[in-house]
Parts: C-alpha cells; sequence; structure tokens
C-alpha cells in the first residue's frame, strides 16, 4: 500500500507539473476544485427525497478518484516528498477510524473539513471511499488508468484535435479498462507498462 501510494503521489506530481511547471507557488484552490466534486459525487449518487432517486455507482466512484486527485494535490508543500506524504498518510490511516458511516454524510463530513482546514484529511476521504464500495486496490487502478490515459491523450494530440477517443468502434475507456485487467497493478512500473500497453494497442488500430 506505501507502494501505491507514493506511484499515485509521483503521477500526480507530474500530472500538476505538466500543467504548469511551478504549481505549487501557484497556490491553486485545490479545496474548491475538491469540495465541488464532493457535490457532483451527491448528485450521482441522489439526495432527491421527493423523487425516485437510484445512485449511478459507477459515477460516484469516478468522482472519488476525481477528489483523489486533487487531495493528494494538497498535501504537496514544496519540502516533503511523496514518500514522506504517504508515511503521512499511513500514520492517520493507522488510527482508529469511524466504521458504517453512510456515504453521504462521510462526503458532507469530507467537504466541510476541507473548507474549514484547507487541508486534506485522508481518514475522512478512506472513510467516504469504503462507503462508496471502494479499496485501496480498486482505487490505485482507477487512479492509475485515469491519469495515464489522460497523459497518453496529451502526448497524441487533445490539444490540437489531432487524437480521436475512438479506437476501432470503441472508446479508448474501454481499450484502458481491458488493458488494466490484463497487467500486474502490483508492479512498481505499473503505469510505465500501461502506457505502453496503450500506445502499443493504439498503433494497431490506427494501421488498422
Amino acid at each position: 500500500m506505501r507502494q501505491q501510494f507514493i506511484t499515485m503521489l509521483e503521477m500526480q506530481e507530474r500530472m500538476n507539473r505538466k500543467v504548469h511547471p511551478d504549481w505549487i507557488k501557484q497556490n491553486f484552490a485545490w479545496h474548491r476544485a475538491l469540495w465541488i466534486e464532493c457535490g457532483e459525487l451527491i448528485e450521482h449518487h441522489g439526495y432527491k427525497w421527493w423523487k425516485k432517486q437510484e445512485p449511478a455507482w459507477g459515477h460516484v466512484r469516478l468522482e472519488l478518484v476525481d477528489i483523489w486527485h486533487f487531495g493528494m494535490s494538497m498535501c504537496f508543500d514544496g519540502s516533503n516528498t511523496p514518500g514522506q506524504i504517504a508515511d503521512q498518510m499511513l500514520d492517520q490511516l493507522a488510527l482508529e477510524r469511524p466504521a458504517g458511516v453512510p456515504l453521504l454524510e462521510a462526503v458532507e463530513a469530507l467537504a466541510t473539513d476541507v473548507l474549514v482546514r484547507r487541508c486534506f484529511s485522508v481518514v475522512r476521504f478512506w472513510t467516504a471511499m469504503e462507503a462508496a464500495g471502494l479499496d485501496s486496490d480498486s482505487l490505485f487502478t482507477a487512479y492509475v488508468g485515469k491519469n495515464v490515459l489522460n497523459f497518453f491523450r496529451q502526448d497524441h494530440g487533445y490539444k490540437d484535435g489531432s487524437y480521436h477517443k475512438q479506437w476501432d468502434g470503441r472508446e479508448d475507456n474501454e481499450h484502458l479498462s481491458e488493458l488494466l485487467e490484463q497487467l500486474d497493478r502490483h508492479d512498481s512500473a505499473f503505469p510505465e507498462r500501461l502506457y505502453a500497453a496503450l500506445e502499443e494497442r493504439y498503433r494497431q488500430v490506427a494501421v488498422t
């Protein structure tokens, strides 16, 4: 789990640097992006007691992955390393945590905390994550997949419009899901292997 944390933190730092080389000094409003994502999650889950609603669990979990992006970004202060942040996260998670908290209450607690303190509580996030049926492995796989695909799109013309999401009649997300099932998520080179697998498949479908 420590290696998973380090890998995700390193990947997030690279993505932030791609957006702005000196991203930490920009002091982006990560807290604002995070609580907005919390609101979007609640929309996907449903909260209207005056009409019939069913939780869209796939979207709920994707919103949690987005929240994790912003939460990790908030943990960097310009002097700490991914390893140090990972250790701090594990220390927090080792403490006694509330169990059985309903998802919406857990998400509201996370949003309230980040607005008041302007920092990210991995414990509150973990409580919400577990309430949504995610564990550390599924979070890691979902995060790495989305991060790698975002990098792949950028590297293959997403900004200038030359990249096509449809590969051989299917969206790139579908190809990504297949490749995620084939690779070993515990491999320390998992992100690099996933990128290479996307590259190989993209070339194949582009040729055919």
